[in-house]
């Protein structure tokens, strides 16, 4: 459903949702916590950055930081800029004709799940998360 990569970029927004007011962490600090490659988190660290759900500091006592609060943050923010999940609205059989007035042979069965999978992402805040105590 998400990828390796997006659970990864959740379960670091959970770790910055704990951080004290002003605080930042460091790539490094995150990757540890997570269990996920320094390099690898870096990069995925500044995708959610330039998506607007994270600030950046450089030097000393740098890092990143979540933008806005956690409860204001949802998953489907998180994921869609590393899963474009927003996508998945065509056709699950790959029918380029399939619409409602003449669907495919799965095509409402599919448009319900995709419905409430989107709204489940859309609904979940990373504060939910961290108040469920997420862990690896």
């Amino acid at each position: 459903m998400i990828s390796k990569t997006g659970i990864h970029a959740a379960l670091a927004m959970t770790v910055m949702a704990q951080l004290e007011p002003g605080e930042y962490a460091g790539a490094s600090q995150i990757a540890r916590e997570i269990g996920a490659p320094q390099n690898y988190l870096g990069k995925l660290l500044n995708t959610l950055s330039n998506a607007g759900l994270l600030q950046s500091q450089k030097g000393f006592g740098g890092g990143f930081r979540l933008a806005k609060p956690a409860k204001k943050i949802s998953l489907f923010e998180v994921v869609e800029p590393i899963d474009r999940v927003s996508r998945w609205g065509g056709c699950f059989l790959g029918r380029h004709k399939c619409r409602e007035d003449n669907p495919c042979a799965v095509h409402h069965r599919w448009k319900k799940i995709r419905e409430e999978y989107l709204d489940f992402l859309r609904s979940t805040s990373i504060d939910d998360l961290v108040e469920k105590r997420v862990r690896l």
